[in-house]
């Protein structure tokens, strides 16, 4: 009567695990990026460890800050790089790869039944791939580093279904931000949140890590997609390791069950300042924007890029647009298919791959009383520059807004 998250946990743990249970679980892949592995690094030393559990294991992406945008960022990096090398860590991703969560999946770590955690919040984004997936506090991440274990409570889990198409200009991140309106910033509390339906199904990979990949602003521990074909053609000549899926027994309990229709759902956007204030773009069309932010883990994807692009061909931005690509080969297959071009010919101002503005560090970070229509993942105040105002949106309705200089609906366009 196993759950997905409680057969992981079973698995990991080397005994039966149940919702509610305190297990001690063995990790299949560790990240700490370059915004918290410095952090993670120090609680290694202070533990007195002087070598990781598994080298092979851990995975260092530099994405947050890349390239630096100071002198202390430079510094703090510079530390990292030489723990890598002392500690020959040999899946080190240098500034320009991209943001973790785009690079972890590309090279195969996010695989179906692993546990695979992270030092930041949107590590759910794995979930996409049948993993279970989580984000974790620095010193946690430190005693991973060491250790290879970490204690969990296997959390509970809900069951989302959602039936039916989504319609002309909806997107995955529409779905998101639907079901995130639906259910509240608090809502799965430390829940696992199991997708299921014909619309889940339907969804490409990279719906599928953009549904995941918000889980956590619902409160969920994680979000996971049973995988199938999609999935597994994805990781063939790209799994770094063997795999066998995991999947929910038939008479699993949750904690609650359910369902929504995909035909209800037009362009959603998520107002200012929490992601759970969620409207139909109707209802905020109209409204002035300074800057249209397309990129960060939730939607810098190709497919995301292409939308845009299909949008904005032959035509120009009327307000400063930023696009940046969740990882080096996003740009380079968006360089040979023609998308980017297209992007640059309409005017958008093109950033190196990495999480940029998102958390308001550099590379777009907003003015006083400035509004951004972003597809990124968080809209809090303070988010990307302590005056600015975000609202949140797919990559249509963020391209269709750049030729406006206003909240627009895609369908329009």
């Amino acid at each position: 009567m196993g759950t997905i998250s409680e057969k992981i946990f079973s698995r990991a743990a080397g005994t039966e695990a149940k919702a509610n249970d305190f297990v001690l679980a063995d990790i299949d892949y560790a990240m700490a990026h370059d915004g918290t592995s410095i952090l993670a690094v120090n609680a290694f030393k202070e533990m007195g460890m002087k070598e990781v559990w598994d080298s092979s294991r851990i995975v260092i992406p530099f994405d947050h800050i890349a390239p630096a945008n100071n002198e202390t960022s430079a510094t703090l990096q510079k530390e990292i790089r030489e723990w890598v090398k002392e500690q020959g860590i040999p899946n080190f991703y240098e500034i320009g790869e991209g943001i973790c969560h785009q690079v972890l999946p590309e090279n195969g770590f996010a695989l179906p039944g692993k546990l695979v955690v992270g030092a930041d919040s949107h590590s759910c984004t794995y979930g996409a791939f049948g993993a279970f997936a989580t984000g974790v506090g620095a010193t946690d991440m430190a005693e991973i580093f060491a250790t290879g274990k970490l204690w969990f409570k296997v959390p509970e889990s809900l069951r989302f279904t959602v039936e039916g198409r989504l319609g002309e200009g909806v997107y995955a991140k529409d779905l998101t931000l639907y079901l995130i309106g639906k259910t509240g910033i608090d809502g799965a509390t430390y829940k696992a949140v199991e997708f299921y339906g014909s619309s889940i199904s339907e969804l490409s990979v990279s719906g599928r890590m953009t549904l995941c990949n918000m889980a956590i602003e619902m409160g969920a521990k994680t979000g996971i997609v049973p995988p199938d074909e999609k999935i597994f053609n994805f990781l063939n000549n790209r799994a770094v390791a063997p795999y066998e899926p995991v999947y929910a027994d038939h008479d699993a309990v949750y904690a609650e069950e359910l369902t929504y229709s995909a035909d209800d759902i037009e362009p959603q956007v998520a107002c200012p300042h929490q992601v759970d204030n969620v409207k139909p773009v109707g209802e905020v069309e109209g409204i002035h924007v300074d800057q249209v932010f397309i990129g960060t883990c939730t939607n810098g994807r190709l497919e995301d890029l292409e939308i845009a692009a299909s949008i904005l061909k032959g035509k120009k931005v009327a307000v400063r647009t930023v696009v940046i690509p969740a990882s080096r080969t996003t740009l380079l297959a968006a360089i040979e298919n023609g998308t980017m071009e297209t992007l640059l010919k309409a005017g958008v101002t093109l950033a190196t791959p990495g999480c940029g503005p998102c958390l308001g560090a550099h590379q777009g970070v907003l003015g006083e009383g400035e509004v951004c229509i972003s597809t990124a993942n968080r809209n809090f105040k303070g988010r990307m520059g302590k005056g600015g105002f975000i609202y949140l949106a797919s990559p249509a309705t963020a391209a269709a807004s750049a030729l406006s200089g206003e909240i627009t609906d895609p369908r329009k366009i």
